[in-house]
């Protein structure tokens, strides 16, 4: 079961950086873990830590004042690359929990939905805006599927019902075939024939 998500109200965190892919997000050499706690030490490694292990203070998710904050904006094409569930799960162990992208690729946005991460998908001028200004404090609002700016501007954002309700409910998808059981025991109890 993963956390529900009704509504994220947070400053951002910018990385402009465009195409940023899993290895970038999480670095192969730590795909040995079948749990997500600890994930986030991990996140962005090679982009966030020198080789000595000291933090890079250049680095976005390094500085001082952005402990908290729970929306990542990123340049396009966010997430492209290989297939890895640790993705959002380092994400997410981190605190983010959502991304903010004019593009976030599909295997990511799925691996996304499925752990309880929100992708949002603007256009550019409002990534444009975001990005000019890090640290803004919007708000996600799920179910109704709009980011709302600091001026009060919303924009609606797709995202699909099925997606919406698990988020909304904290159900992945084990979660939601579970919460079906008593019509699917109906189902079966009344059915003519039997396979």
């Amino acid at each position: 079961m993963m956390q529900a998500v009704d509504r994220i109200r947070s400053r951002t965190v910018v990385m402009p950086t465009t195409d940023i892919d899993t290895d970038q997000i999480i670095p192969a050499r730590f795909l040995t873990t079948t749990t997500r706690e600890g994930l986030g030490a991990a996140l962005f490694h090679d982009l966030r830590y020198a080789e000595n292990g000291d933090p890079n203070p250049d680095f976005p998710l390094n500085a001082s004042d952005v402990a908290g904050r729970r929306i990542l904006v990123a340049g396009n094409n966010f997430g492209c690359g290989s297939s890895r569930e640790h993705a959002p799960w380092a994400l997410l162990d981190f605190g983010i929990r959502a991304v903010i992208s004019t593009e976030i690729a599909d295997i990511f946005r799925n691996n996304s939905l499925k752990n309880g991460l929100v992708p949002v998908v603007v256009d550019a001028d409002t990534l444009s805006w975001l990005l000019d200004n890090p640290g803004a404090e919007v708000e996600i609002d799920v179910p109704a599927s709009t980011l709302t700016l600091p001026g009060g501007e919303t924009i609606k954002f797709p995202l699909d019902r099925f997606a919406q309700h698990c988020l909304v409910e904290g159900l992945d998808q084990l979660g939601y075939l579970e919460s079906q059981l008593d019509a699917i025991n109906s189902f079966e109890e009344q059915r003519a024939w039997t396979p």
